[in-house]
């Protein structure tokens, strides 16, 4: 997997992402195809259903692995039409378009002979830095946020961290374990990725103390020219204090005027506090991939077909 780490864009594109993957998920399946020409992996693994991309619920994206031209198109293709042989049905997802992604593996697996249907199963809010510093930024947020920031920011103490810190991670479990979220899936796994990010330097941690104790923290990477928030929480009993966003403001300050990135991009979902925070939103794919030429797929086939016209009719 590492000769195609030189198509990476993010950390959900690296070899030592799959990996880590392939450790905690059952029945991993990459596969590769080469011509004299260009060379792909598409990273997979076994499902109830046939196959399906490589993730898990920590991924923001995924996509084919090679060059984004025309003769990768054709290799995408050949791997497609190879596995008409294993399965009937193949779901990608969180499929990117932005580059294209989505599209060309449309037409890449239709070319090969699959009948695939491309829905939007999420959203990813980013903001484009555009050349600003915080200060030009936060000066267009909305004004109940800047108006919080001002009354609230002296009631906690921040801290940005750019290397894996023990107590930090410690810090961090303690306010996810305090605040309104579930409990965190695989949070072995995203130690151990945590770990990883940390020794390539590109971690930054937050934490928002208050009388010396967390009462918010967040886990960010930056990574060429973007910084990726993975995970944030507060303290449910410390809400008062606002110091999510005390602590959210002292992250973004950090990577617009120290990490210079010209990206944020606030992973997937639909939670709308991430629209006060970002400035656009981009859709991520679902395309599922049926070989109508095995009765296996038939019935998902009628049922997906159900749902695009149950979509397509209009309302009365």
């Amino acid at each position: 997997m590492q000769d195609f780490d030189r198509f990476a864009t993010g950390p959900f594109d690296r070899s030592e992402w799959f990996s880590l993957l392939c450790e905690h998920v059952a029945q991993p399946l990459i596969v590769i195809g080469e011509d004299a020409h260009r060379k792909v992996a598409l990273p997979l693994c076994e499902s109830p259903e046939g196959l399906r991309s490589l993730v898990n619920w920590f991924s923001f994206t995924w996509r084919p692995l090679c060059r984004n031209d025309e003769i990768a198109d054709e290799a995408v293709a050949g791997v497609a039409r190879d596995l008409r042989s294993r399965t009937h049905c193949i779901v990608l997802q969180p499929v990117p378009d932005e580059d294209g992604s989505a599209s060309r593996t449309v037409a890449a697996f239709r070319k090969a002979g699959w009948v695939v249907f491309r829905e939007q199963c999420d959203e990813n809010h980013v903001l484009p830095v555009e050349g600003r510093d915080f200060a030009g930024y936060w000066s267009y947020r909305p004004g109940q946020m800047r108006t919080t920031l001002k009354r609230k920011a002296g009631k906690v103490e921040t801290q940005v961290l750019r290397t894996f810190d023990e107590a930090a991670w410690r810090d961090y479990r303690k306010v996810y374990e305090a605040s309104w979220k579930p409990e965190e899936e695989r949070a072995d796994m995203l130690e151990a990725f945590a770990r990883a990010e940390g020794e390539s330097g590109r971690i930054r941690i937050g934490i928002a103390r208050s009388g010396g104790e967390p009462v918010a923290a967040q886990f960010w990477t930056v990574e060429n020219g973007t910084a990726y928030i993975h995970k944030l929480a507060h303290v449910e009993a410390a809400k008062p204090l606002s110091a999510g966003t005390t602590l959210s403001a002292a992250m973004f300050e950090h990577v617009i005027d120290t990490d210079k990135v010209d990206l944020v991009d606030f992973g997937t979902g639909t939670d709308a506090y991430k629209r006060d925070w970002m400035e656009r939103v981009r859709a991520r794919y679902r395309l599922t991939c049926l070989d109508w030429r095995q009765p296996a797929a038939w019935l998902p086939l009628a049922k997906a077909l159900a749902r695009r016209l149950a979509r397509q009719s209009p309302r009365r």
